[in-house]
């Protein structure tokens, strides 16, 4: 906005203006593209959802009240916290390890994990399913040591999708713990030991807890981002672990019924405010941010 100020400019009886951005007029256009991308996307599929093909709350009702899409939806959270689960006890040593080991190491570990994010999904979840088939590396391996008689069915499964979306998950469960267990003194773990604690102990009791806020923070990224997961299930899970994703894919495209798949992705877009309200409330945004 433009204000006047008593300074004059040199020669000049007029009085001088300058230009002051208030915070407000900092975010104006951050705001803008949130209101064009995001609220009015999600209000056309909400009036889509409680208008077509009749109006009123019958894709809800059906959606809710339909064992079949029930199933999906459980099928959808049951995958989504197996994948949380496993990220968090495979992440949780990766971060701790990053922390303490050399910094020369270390980013070299660091950029193994970003160029993991930076290849194309598609082409990662095509190579598992190379490595996870009847044929692929991992049965043949498994075979020659003598572990199993024969292949094991890793694809088109349940376990087929958790191994898969883990691997695709882990770098956003390791960056955020990575950051707040750097932030974590270690005199703590020093003054634990001195007062007679365990390496167990001194992890249960002073490690975990300081870093629970790292944990929610990353759980919740990797719970909501599989939640909304469509590439490594449908490849790799097949038609009978169906996610939500899936289903909305179908209502949309195959049965071209967009109330039902309004309805589908706004049940799903409640669900994660929901949980991420919860984690706000028994951590807020400064403990999530490691502060």
């Amino acid at each position: 906005m433009l204000s006047r100020t008593d300074a004059r400019a040199p020669g000049s009886k007029a009085p001088a203006y300058r230009l002051r951005l208030t915070d407000f007029d900092l975010t104006l256009p951050a705001l803008g593209l949130l209101v064009l991308f995001f609220v009015v996307p999600v209000a056309i599929l909400l009036a889509r959802s409680v208008s077509e093909p009749v109006p009123g709350l019958g894709n809800y009702a059906e959606l809710l009240g339909s064992s079949t899409y029930l199933r999906i939806f459980a099928n959808t959270f049951i995958v989504s916290g197996l994948v949380t689960l496993v990220s968090l006890l495979i992440g949780f040593p990766v971060a701790w390890a990053l922390a303490i080991m050399p910094s020369r190491l270390a980013s070299v570990v660091f950029a193994i994990l970003l160029l993991s994010m930076w290849t194309n999904l598609l082409a990662r979840t095509y190579a598992w399913m190379v490595l996870l088939q009847r044929t692929g590396v991992i049965n043949k391996m498994l075979i020659a040591l003598g572990l199993i008689d024969k292949p094991l069915p890793l694809v088109n499964n349940l376990t087929g999708v958790t191994i898969g979306m883990t691997y695709i998950m882990l770098p956003f469960i390791i960056l955020p713990l990575y950051g707040v267990i750097r932030k974590i003194d270690p005199a703590i773990l020093q003054a634990a030991a001195l007062c007679g604690a365990n390496r167990w102990q001194a992890l249960v009791r002073v490690l975990l807890p300081l870093a629970m806020p790292g944990m929610a923070a990353g759980a919740l990224m990797v719970f909501v981002m599989s939640l909304g997961y469509f590439v490594t299930p449908a490849l790799l899970g097949g038609t009978a672990n169906m996610m939500l994703a899936e289903l909305i894919a179908q209502f949309v495209q195959s049965l071209v019924n967009w109330g039902m798949g309004g309805a589908a992705a706004l049940v799903l877009l409640v669900v994660t405010l929901a949980l991420y309200a919860v984690q706000l409330r028994f951590f807020g945004t400064d403990r999530m941010g490691g502060r």
